[in-house]
């Protein structure tokens, strides 16, 4: 059995996001505009950033994915520390939440 770090982990998603970035930047290089008006308003429906403020573990992939949309790439160290926080291995106080994955997009 295959045991991953949490670092691992979010190396991993980090990795993920890149390969679906690549997809949709190819497609914005076909069609132009694509991303803005109809790729990433998904990706933020599907983050649940207005109903969920604060990212939930199935929200998380979705928000490493539009944090790879920006300028800065996603961080595995805080996606590390998020992924600790969410499953409870961190042993922060529930009200924690790591700054950048609060609000993406």
């Amino acid at each position: 059995m295959i045991r991953l770090s949490t670092h691992q982990l979010a190396e991993l998603l980090v990795g993920i996001a890149r390969a679906q970035s690549a997809v949709i930047q190819g497609i914005e290089s076909a069609l132009a505009g694509t991303k803005s008006q109809h790729i990433v308003p998904q990706l933020q429906s599907a983050a649940h950033l207005r109903d969920h403020p604060e990212p939930t573990l199935v929200d998380l992939p979705v928000r490493i994915l539009l944090s790879a949309q920006g300028r800065v790439p996603p961080d595995p160290a805080a996606i590390a520390r998020e992924i600790e926080r969410l499953i409870g291995a961190a042993g922060e106080p529930a009200g924690s939440v790591s700054p950048d994955f609060r609000k993406t997009g």
